[in-house]
Parts: C-alpha cells; sequence; structure tokens
C-alpha cells in the first residue's frame, strides 16, 4: 500500500502526452448521481493521462475527500490537489467521498483498462483477463489504441476478441456480422456467455442467424474440453478405489486376514447402477421402472470384471511373497 501511495503521489506531479485531467473532469467523477459519475469517468478514461489515472486509483482506494466545489486527493496524511498535485490546506469539515459498488466497479473496470497500455506484458495480460466479456462501448477507444501498439501475438489476438464482443452491441449491422463472425473463433467461456446475452436483444434476422452459428462453433469448441474434463476426472476419480481396493487387498487378503477390497468394488457396482439408471431415463423412459432388474446384475458384472482385472494384473504376481515386502 505505501508503494501505491508512492506512486500516487508521483504520478500527480507529471503531465503526460494525452488529453490532462481538467476541472469539470474532476468535479464530474466526484460529484452527481451515479450514472452521470460513470459517464464522466469513462469519458476521462478514454485519454486518461498519469494525472487521470492518479485520481481514479484514489477514488478507488477512498482516498479522496470533498467540500463545496473542491476535491481533494489525500496521501499520507496531507491534502492534495487532484490537478497540480500541490498540497493545499485540508478543511476539518471535509467529507470522504462516496462509491456505490457500480461505480466502484466501473473504477475497476476503467483502471484494467487504463493497464492495457503498460510496458509489462504480465499487466497488459492481466488487465485484458479482468476486461474480458466487457460490453460497454466506451472502452473501444483504449482497446483500439491497444490493440494498435501490442506486439504480443496471443495479446492482440484477445485484444481483438474483446473488441469484437464490444462491437456486438454496434448500431451498424456490418459492424456486428464481422464481430459475430470474428467471435466464432473464440474457445473462452466468456465468449459464449456474452452471445447468450446478445442473442435475446438482437432485432436483425441476419445478425441474428450469425449468432447463433457463432454460438454453435463456439460450444463445438467448448465442449471436447468439456468431454475431455469428463474423463480425467472418471479416471482421476476410479483410480483412487482401484488403489484402494489394490492396497487393501494387499495389506489384508495376502496376509490371511480378509480381503477388505469389497468395499470398493461395491462403489463401483453402485456407480455402474447409476450409469444404467441414467440410460433409461434417456433411452428408456418409458420402462424406467424395471431399470433396477437390468442394474443389479451390471453392477455385479462390473465389479466382479474389476476385481478379476485387479487380480490377473497386479495381485497374482504376489503370491507367496513375505509378508514384509509386501507391507
Amino acid at each position: 500500500m505505501r508503494l501505491r501511495h508512492l506512486f500516487l503521489i508521483a504520478t500527480l506531479f507529471i503531465a503526460g502526452a494525452a488529453h490532462a485531467l481538467s476541472a469539470d473532469e474532476v468535479k464530474g467523477i466526484a460529484f452527481g448521481d451515479v450514472e452521470a459519475r460513470v459517464t464522466a469517468l469513462n469519458k476521462a478514461a478514454a485519454d486518461a493521462d498519469e494525472k487521470t489515472v492518479a485520481f481514479i486509483q484514489a477514488l478507488s482506494d477512498d482516498a479522496v475527500k470533498t467540500r463545496g466545489d473542491k476535491v481533494f486527493v489525500i496521501q499520507g496524511g496531507k491534502a492534495l490537489d487532484p490537478l497540480s498535485g500541490a498540497e493545499v490546506p485540508l478543511p476539518p469539515d471535509a467529507e470522504d467521498v462516496i462509491n456505490p459498488n457500480y461505480l466502484r466497479s466501473e473504477m475497476d473496470n476503467a483502471l484494467a483498462a487504463l493497464k492495457l497500455l503498460s510496458k509489462d506484458e504480465a499487466t497488459r495480460a492481466a488487465a485484458i483477463k479482468t476486461l474480458t466479456g466487457e460490453t460497454d462501448e466506451a472502452r473501444l477507444p483504449l482497446i483500439d489504441k491497444a490493440y494498435a501498439v501490442e506486439t504480443v501475438p496471443q495479446l492482440k489476438d484477445k485484444l481483438e476478441m474483446m473488441r469484437a464482443a464490444i462491437l456486438l452491441g454496434s448500431s451498424d449491422k456490418a459492424r456486428r456480422l464481422d464481430a459475430a463472425a470474428q467471435l466464432a473463433g473464440s474457445k473462452n467461456p466468456i465468449t459464449k456467455t456474452v452471445l447468450i446475452e446478445r442473442l435475446p436483444l438482437e432485432t436483425d434476422a441476419d445478425v441474428k442467424v450469425a449468432l447463433k452459428a457463432a454460438l454453435a462453433r463456439v460450444e463445438a469448441s467448448l465442449a471436447w474440453g468439456d468431454r475431455l474434463g469428463a474423463m480425467f476426472s472418471g479416471i482421476s476419480l476410479g483410480s483412487i478405489l482401484l488403489l484402494v481396493a489394490l492396497g487393501l487387498a494387499i495389506t489384508y487378503g495376502l496376509m490371511g486376514v480378509i480381503n477388505m477390497a469389497h468395499g470398493e468394488l461395491m462403489m463401483i457396482g453402485a456407480y455402474a447402477t447409476y450409469v444404467v439408471q441414467g440410460l433409461f431415463q434417456k433411452y428408456l423412459p418409458g420402462a424406467f421402472d424395471w431399470y433396477l432388474l437390468a442394474a443389479v446384475p451390471v453392477a455385479f458384472l462390473a465389479s466382479a470384471l474389476m476385481g478379476a482385472l485387479l487380480e490377473r494384473s497386479v495381485i497374482r504376481f504376489l503370491y507367496g511373497r513375505p509378508l514384509e515386502t509386501l507391507l
């Protein structure tokens, strides 16, 4: 936090090459109703200099006070003028600026958008991740500026997708069609959400068709990831049962006590029953009440086959081994 304060103090004294923060912008962001403040925030952030960034960051940190029409940035127990950075007297009755949650969210997004122009690649990547799914057209000038100067191909592609997501709300039909075509190549789950949210709002038939086609392609791309994830989870969770069954069979069964692997094999049988139930629900709903008759032999067969596989692949090689080596 101390480093952040030093950064804010320093940036208040630096004049950037971009549009300079004005008194009207400071008052517009600090005073008025939430919608008006958000509008002023987005307007200032679209062409921000270091002073603007410092002021927005101070607001986000609850380090801004007001009295009348005067605005003060508080750092290190001192009051600073947000325009000049000079130290000024702080009136004893100065009040904290209240930032509703909606405004805080907009400030966070504005700061993330401004970080798109950072010289640090990791900072730019983090900003892109934060803004993914953003649909506010006020961010478009900054995204365009970042896209023009971005040199990392992966980040440039993500900026292009982000820009396309925003252009889905454009009043120009051609731009919406181009945006839908670009988003069709995305493999990000957030893109799916953006397309789903846009579909009921779209009034043009051609664009609606393009959105549905893009959504179908995105869902097809994500489906492979879902299948692989489900397969990996199944193998991972199933392997736990098999390892436990092997361990109990070896440590108890071969010691002549009792084969304690039956619990895990029962779990395999229970899961086989669940699978049969699901198949009846999907393919034989009319005969669902009879699924148990099919599930019982399937459960026994699955458990028996798995037990035989464990015995033939591992346990049979351990017969006659000294118990000390088994443990």
